[in-house]
């Protein structure tokens, strides 16, 4: 590469740069000198989906209105997004930029957002290279979903217009053989070791049948696919000119392409499919994910145990529980299963790259335990005796890694694991569902609480609850249960005395500072978090006590009198709760 020298935009490079011009489309994407076609392929599947846009875009900037020489972008990292702030500073080498730039020359979003990932790994150096997965979930806090075409399910044609439908992102590739034919164009226009971003999957009809076709795009924003449906191919001319207007048929060396499916399953070796999850489209009721995220970390001597092949040190690994309770609705299916998806994804190899840091082998297994059985962590013998209900495929030296998987209702453990024993580093774990099949991170509530309850629910006091008794309690908590999940949002199964505040306020309970503070003394850790076990027991003793104040109150008019015996009968709501309450 030549050496290139860093210039302003405004002024030094065009007199009237603009950040975007008529919208930020997948055309504004053409790569430059960095072999990071893997990172531009995504900026194109991202383009098809504005909501998405807008949010690692922020529109709100130009190099006209309250220009400050700076722009920012978002971006999803390790379970939360981050801003990373960047002046408009580029490298350019005879006054062209070096590295990717739009078609139209004063434009410069393209530019700004690769420097702003840039910045994220800490240096253009350490793009080079990659899977166009990274970026995507980078892009969405989404999770991907590999196929190599060659052993693709027979829908594999439905799995992508399904994906196209719900807003995912999809890639894919051509694997070379030797190191050498890395991005080596082919006879037939397409590019081995390089990755193309899939921005359709359409059908049409041809001579009275019906072709499937897939639409691609080569980030380069040149070189193109020359056979059957390519731009300038005979076949478009049986094609009537709405229905070409319906594909956006266009004759341009701009990179993007139609292909018959057939074609692309023939040359094509990779799809990657980055499905959404609902902290990126908050309006997708069609197709919601709920996910757990568990972050982790591998330490030499303590908790990296290599993988099953050592068996010695395997069980020292992070142990993750995972309850699956709501099976699939499939009225097909005779078995009863729950469907996931697992995904391990290890952190911050890119970023300490330059520091000798490669992506480690990594995988995962899952085991069966018994229900309400043994809380702690499971010791080497429990892996001598028993194998594992399912696991990763393979153990592989990428990013993440991720499986879908369909098991009866039970309680299980989830390992992640490198290869190789005594490997450090970071990682976070993440269970995906279409349903909610994952239940809290509670070990259930603990017998004085159990008393607590039954005292509290005992209206008749016999000792005991009887159904509708029950059935009140259990009503209570399930709707008790729905208020928790909603503030815990890291899925830590606790909330924060803040969240504690607006949980007792959805629940309909009205209180003054002074209780509130009197809760977060008695039910609060020492970091201020409440477990649900804590939560639950706060709430039903707050309804049985606003149960009884409202028997008393006759005119509704929220102030009651009470003589000694009635004062009496209030005593067991606070006394459920004995080593709380000082006389």
């Amino acid at each position: 590469m030549h050496s290139c020298s860093s210039v302003y935009v405004l002024q030094e490079i065009c007199e009237n740069p603009r950040f975007i011009i008529g919208g930020a489309n997948r055309t504004d994407i053409c790569q430059g000198e960095l072999g990071d076609c893997w990172f531009l392929a995504a900026i194109a599947c991202l383009t098809l989906n504005k909501k998405l846009l807008c949010k690692v875009i922020p529109h709100d900037q130009s190099f006209i209105q309250n220009y400050a020489g700076i722009f920012h972008f978002q971006f999803w990292r390790y379970g939360g997004w981050v801003d990373v702030v960047i002046d408009d500073c580029l490298p350019t080498y005879n006054n062209q930029l070096v590295f990717t730039k739009s078609s139209q020359r004063n434009e410069f979003w393209s530019a700004l957002l690769e420097k702003a990932y840039a910045k994220l790994h800490g240096s253009y150096e350490a793009l080079k290279g990659g899977n166009t997965t990274e970026a995507m979930e980078d892009f969405t806090g989404g999770v991907t979903e590999f196929y190599e075409i060659r052993d693709a399910p027979k829908d594999i044609y439905k799995i992508m217009k399904h994906a196209i439908a719900r807003g995912s992102l999809m890639a894919s590739s051509i694997d070379t053989i030797m190191p050498m034919q890395y991005e080596t164009r082919m006879a037939c226009g397409l590019v081995k070791g390089h990755a193309y971003s899939v921005t359709a999957v359409e059908e049409t009809t041809f001579k009275g049948e019906k072709i499937r076709l897939v639409r691609l795009r080569n980030p380069w924003g040149q070189v193109e696919w020359n056979g059957p449906w390519s731009d300038k191919s005979e076949e478009w001319n049986f094609i009537d000119e709405a229905e070409k207007i319906r594909l956006q048929h266009k004759i341009a060396e701009d990179g993007e392409f139609w292909i018959s499916f057939e074609d692309f399953m023939r040359h094509f070796t990779k799809l990657e499919i980055c499905n959404l999850t609902p902290d990126t489209l908050e309006a997708d009721k069609l197709h919601t994910w709920t996910v757990s995220v568990n972050e982790g970390r591998w330490v030499r001597g303590c908790s990296a145990g290599g993988c099953r092949n050592y068996p010695d040190t395997f069980w020292t690994n992070p142990q993750y529980r995972l309850r699956l309770l709501e099976e699939d609705d499939d009225p097909e299916d005779e078995e009863v299963v729950c469907s996931f998806l697992v995904a391990l994804m290890q952190k911050n190899r890119r970023k300490e790259r330059k520091l000798g840091a490669n992506l480690y082998t990594i995988g995962f297994a899952i085991y069966e335990v018994l229900m309400h059985g043994n809380k702690h962590h499971l010791q080497k013998d429990f892996f001598l005796y028993n194998a594992s209900k399912a696991r990763s495929k393979t153990y592989i030296n990428m990013r993440e890694i991720s499986e879908r998987f369909r098991l009866p209702p039970s309680e299980y453990v989830v390992i992640p694991s490198t290869y190789e024993p005594h490997q450090e580093g970071e990682f976070i774990l993440r269970v995906f569902s279409e349903k909610r099949n994952k239940d809290l991170k509670t070990e259930g509530f603990e017998l004085e609480s159990c008393r607590s309850m039954i005292a509290l629910m005992d209206t008749d006091g016999s000792g005991k609850i009887n159904f509708d008794e029950f059935r009140h309690l259990w009503d209570k908590i399930k709707s008790w249960q729905k208020i928790f999940k909603r503030y815990d949002t890291d899925h830590s199964g606790t909330i924060n005395s803040y969240e504690m505040r607006n949980a007792v306020n959805d629940a309909g309970f009205r209180l003054n500072n002074q209780l509130y503070d009197i809760i977060t003394m008695r039910y609060a850790d020492k970091n201020m978090n409440i477990d649900f076990n804590s939560f639950i027991c706060c709430f039903v003793r707050l309804d049985a006590m606003f149960r009884a104040f409202q028997a008393f109150d006759k005119d509704g008019d929220g102030i009651i009198k009470l003589n000694v015996l009635e004062v009496n009968s209030l005593i067991p709501v606070f006394l459920t709760h004995r080593h709380n309450i000082e006389f």
